[in-house]
């Protein structure tokens, strides 16, 4: 799952949100030089991702793309799920978007001591841009995937994947849909283990 699905998936606790958003740039063992509640939220983030990886409807949908973006076909598909995540943001919280993106924002700004080197360079960026907002917009996702390709020095040819998005948009929605509900108990049930692990 990409940015906003993690967010949205780590509940309440702030340092948990700001450890899943973090965790990518994280590597093995050193996720316990951080606060606990962060360390909570890396090894969520690490849960949900090989829970989505090996999930049946997540590679209904990778396969789809497969032929065009390869390796690359996940990626894509991480974003195109926190696209219909943030379209259909009223099926899945009260909380206007705006208002709950801001507030993440916020945290940002009120833990950014914390924050890992690579998320602090990325923070103004994201915030200024305001991109977990912009992910509700086909735009969005189009500005998401030419940063990924610029990324990949145009190797991964994303910056054309909104092609497919608009080509088989019924289809990823429906997949996004049902694995989404999955994903949401499954990450529910990790979340409360990992609370009462880390006494938090």
């Amino acid at each position: 799952m990409n940015f906003l699905a993690h967010i949205y998936l780590s509940g309440d606790n702030e340092l948990l949100k700001i450890g899943n958003f973090s965790a990518d740039g994280i590597r093995g063992k050193s996720y316990k030089t951080y606060p606990l509640d962060m360390q909570a939220g890396i090894l969520l983030h690490r849960e949900i991702d090989t829970y989505t990886d090996a999930h049946p409807i997540v590679k209904q949908s990778t396969k789809r793309l497969h032929k065009y973006y390869s390796h690359y076909s996940g990626v894509i598909v991480d974003i195109y799920y926190d696209h219909f995540l943030a379209k259909n943001w009223s099926t899945y919280s009260t909380i206007a978007l705006p208002v709950f993106v801001q507030d993440f924002y916020d945290s940002l700004n009120r833990h950014f001591d914390v924050l890992p080197e690579r998320v602090k360079r990325l923070t103004p960026i994201m915030i200024e841009q305001n991109w977990l907002e912009s992910y509700q917009h086909i735009e969005g996702i189009q500005k998401v995937l030419n940063g990924m390709n610029r990324r990949t020095k145009g190797l991964s040819k994303m910056n054309e994947a909104t092609k497919e998005l608009e080509e088989h948009y019924d289809a990823f929605e429906k997949e996004f849909t049902i694995f989404f509900s999955e994903l949401e108990m499954f990450s529910k049930v990790k979340k409360d283990e990992l609370i009462k692990q880390f006494s938090l």
